[in-house]
């Protein structure tokens, strides 16, 4: 995980490779992922998620991740992050039942499970992250609700081509870090 500048160590590297396993033999049979993305769980899933890390402010108390389904960006954040709290959030039963399971077999005591629309949820963070959940401009407002001062919103989606959003910075991950570009949007709130 070099390349994307973090240091893991061998410890986190196998619970990120034990989760990347149980991506494949239960979320994907499950319909937690497509069929189509075995072929990329550890460049656009693993390590797109861990991106996120990379622009967190140092040691944030606790991150909350909207939508998560089967864990995307929470679990590889929380494996590289065990010092802070992340609560995962996701409104499908199923996706929850998953999520659940592979929380108990990678042992993270660093997580919980949050079952209600993003609407619903009424904790706050220092930190907020969400990919593939909602379109940025509707995940603002709900989002901002659930930030503390100063705090950072965090957004990743699959775009083809550079996002840009009024009230959204955008950073680009350059192709040589992964296998392709990445864009993810930061707002930060003072």
């Amino acid at each position: 995980m070099a390349h994307l500048g973090l240091e893991v160590s061998p410890q986190q590297y196998r619970l990120l490779q034990t989760y990347h396993d149980w991506l494949r033999d239960e979320a994907i049979p499950s319909g937690g992922l497509g069929p189509g993305e075995i072929t990329r769980l550890e460049s656009r899933h693993i390590a797109d998620s861990l991106l996120f890390a990379t622009l967190m402010p140092p040691k944030p108390g606790r991150v909350l991740d909207l939508g998560t389904g089967v864990g995307l960006p929470g679990l590889p954040l929380a494996i590289v992050m065990p010092d802070t709290r992340f609560i995962l959030i996701d409104r499908s039963r199923r996706r929850l039942d998953l999520l659940r399971r592979v929380i108990r077999i990678l042992e993270l005591g660093n997580c919980e499970t949050l079952g209600v629309d993003i609407t619903e949820v009424g904790t706050r963070a220092d930190v907020v992250v969400a990919r593939a959940s909602l379109p940025p401009s509707r995940l603002a407002p709900l989002a901002k609700r659930l930030v503390e001062l100063p705090g950072v919103i965090i957004v990743g989606g699959s775009w083809k081509e550079r996002p840009s959003h009024l009230g959204w910075e955008t950073i680009e991950i350059p192709g040589h870090v992964l296998d392709h570009p990445i864009w993810l949007l930061m707002m930060r709130l003072a």
